[in-house]
């Protein structure tokens, strides 16, 4: 890799450190070709990436970030999963290291908060953005349901009576 492809890395790797919600790093070390590719399809699926990279390049393109909080863990084999979404990157790689102990997760950064392994699996438990706009619109949704409900109510109210009085009259 030469010099100018090294500055442009550099350069990805900081626009990535600056606009995702959350990064989280970990070593892959032992996992094979497939298992990384399952890794990138679940992370994509999830609206997020992944990212391996010379750490000593992150570790430049870190410099003056949020979550340059993040430099310590980058040392020996590893991996950076990102998402614009502040928690679909750290549900994926919590998942995916239940299932394969070859993922052991280091830690993190949400912003400028740092998070070590145990911050990384609270994030992954919370809702993620879609989740929440769903509660929320639900939340919204229900009172309006409830007045409409309760406006039809009296006239089927009357219209059940009316029907009453009119077979008691027959």
């Amino acid at each position: 890799m030469d010099r100018a492809q090294k500055e442009q890395l550099v350069e990805d790797l900081g626009q990535i450190f600056e606009s995702s919600g959350v990064v989280v790093v970990a070593h892959y070390e032992g996992m094979t070709v497939a298992e990384m590719q399952d890794l990138r399809a679940q992370m994509r699926e999830a609206g997020g990436s992944v990212r391996v990279a010379k750490n000593k390049l992150a570790k430049i393109a870190l410099e003056g970030k949020p979550c340059e909080s993040i430099a310590e863990y980058l040392s020996g084999m590893t991996v950076l999963a990102y998402s614009e979404d502040p928690v679909a990157a750290a549900k994926v790689v919590d998942k995916y290291a239940k299932g394969n102990d070859k993922l052991v997760v280091l830690g993190g950064a949400m912003g400028d908060t740092a998070l070590d392994p145990a911050g990384v699996k609270s994030v992954a438990g919370m809702p993620s953005r879609e989740e929440l706009i769903a509660s929320i619109v639900g939340c919204i949704g229900a009172p309006a349901s409830n007045i409409a409900g309760a406006i039809g109510a009296p006239a089927s109210n009357i219209a059940s009576i009316l029907s009453t009085i009119e077979e008691k009259a027959a």
